[in-house]
């Protein structure tokens, strides 16, 4: 379902209190957030949501239980659009949108939550608490509260392209590098990182971080894209597979940021959109950006593991698991998994690609965030806490014997470079691309 928006300009209230908080009125108004208000009225106080969260269970004190944290966002809305609330809000615990309810709820939806939606999908009554938490988080994006870190990386997108404020020069220095790398190490001297090349089957997005401080992911994907004979290219201008207007919650932020990019594969005249790495990347362009824009894309879109899978079972690429013989283990992002419905092409890429692959447990759908979702990476406030709650993952970990974690998403990446230095868990961490093209029989 596609959900019509009138507009896509940014909103950005702060310098007017009324008009925050009637924004932030507003936002609780739509009716997504109505059914999350159902939702929450359906719970029963069993507690079975705080066993599901890490966070809960690395420090498992009222205010992270998931229901505690969404009861926050779902009493004003009770306040305003309620009869029992408007009437007599003391009877049903409603409270007024005050700054310091702007501050509760900052605290609650981004301090003590990534949005992981692992609660949700095990809670004994079916309440969507991931709903609510973006449902808070709306509001305050409304409302021009955002953390002040995670809101500078959406005004980066908005103003340069990319969450990194990557120049153009910049990137295509690191292309031209990287191309040059590439050519010694497979002998073609045609292999390169495209750019701005129009008339190309694939238009494919990467994390900036690829370009500033993962430059293998970028050349890894190029190697493989070579191998199987792919036609593609990348854009100077928007080329960011992240979309941080999901986890600030500012909506009309994220339809431009998509537009951006869905501008950009039209003007290249690409057939299909292609994915790098990303968790939340995948869940807003594939998911989230149609509703966003109130339209359907025109052109295919997909992650790249999707099209990895595609090259293996097609024969398109040749591959020697022999080249991959440490232990492998897979960590399933939440955005990609829980939320995108990707968990498969992962585990039989890495099955194909490494001798000796095992899985987490619980894995798939249900396996524990690694603590770095919901734009925490970016909240340096938060930190101390977010390593915390990857104690959880650390266990995880431990218990496969692994010695290299593939994870499709770089803020999973990043939380689990982290996660391996606090809990000394003397692992490596690889993209699943990087595994694939260093297993490539290169002719």
């Amino acid at each position: 379902m596609v959900i019509k928006k009138e507009t896509i300009d940014l909103l950005r209230p702060e310098d007017d209190p009324q008009e925050a908080t009637a924004a932030a009125r507003a936002a609780l108004r739509e009716p997504l957030r109505d059914l999350a208000a159902y939702h929450m009225d359906a719970c029963v106080k069993c507690g079975l949501c705080g066993e599901t969260c890490h966070v809960y269970l690395t420090d498992p004190v009222p205010e992270n239980l998931p229901a505690a944290k969404a009861a926050k966002v779902v009493r004003h809305f009770r306040r305003y659009h309620s009869a029992v609330g408007r009437l007599a809000p003391w009877l049903v615990g409603a409270k007024e949108l005050t700054q310091s309810a702007f501050d509760e709820i900052v605290e609650a939806v981004y301090g003590r939550c990534t949005g992981c939606g692992r609660c949700g999908l095990n809670c004994s009554v079916g309440a969507d608490v991931g709903a609510i938490i973006r449902t808070g988080r709306n509001v305050v994006a409304a409302a021009a509260e955002v953390p002040p870190n995670l809101q500078a990386v959406v005004d980066n997108q908005i103003n340069t392209g990319n969450q990194m404020a990557i120049t153009v020069e910049e990137l295509k220095a690191t292309a031209a590098w990287l191309s040059e790398d590439l050519q010694l190490e497979t002998g073609d001297e045609d292999v390169r990182i495209h750019v701005d090349e129009p008339g190309k089957r694939v238009f494919y997005l990467v994390n900036p971080r690829e370009v500033k401080f993962f430059p293998l992911s970028l050349s890894a994907a190029a190697g493989v894209f070579r191998a199987a004979g792919e036609n593609w290219t990348m854009s100077s201008k928007f080329y960011d597979v992240t979309n941080y207007g999901l986890y600030s919650g500012d909506d009309p932020a994220a339809a431009r940021i998509t537009k951006q990019v869905m501008d950009e594969a039209a003007r290249l005249e690409a057939e299909e959109v292609v994915l790098s790495e990303c968790g939340h990347g995948f869940r807003s362009f594939r998911w989230e950006g149609p509703n966003w824009l109130g339209e359907e894309y025109p052109i295919r879109v997909r992650s790249i593991l999707e099209v990895m899978l595609e090259y293996i079972e097609e024969g398109r690429i040749e591959i020697d698991p022999g080249k991959n013989v440490e232990r492998v283990t897979l960590h399933d992002p939440c955005n990609l998994v829980r939320w995108g419905g990707v968990s498969e092409p992962q585990r039989k890429i890495l099955a194909a690609v490494a001798s000796d692959f095992v899985e987490m447990t619980p894995n798939r759908e249900q396996n524990f965030c690694c603590g770095g979702g919901g734009g925490m990476l970016s909240m340096s406030e938060y930190g101390d806490r977010r390593v915390q709650s990857g104690a959880v993952k650390a266990d995880q970990i431990r218990a496969t014997g692994a010695k290299i974690i593939a994870t499709p998403c770089h803020n999973c990446a990043d939380q689990l470079l982290e996660l391996n230095k606090k809990y000394s868990l003397g692992v490596e961490i690889q993209a699943v691309c990087e595994l694939v093209f260093n297993a490539l029989v290169i002719r």
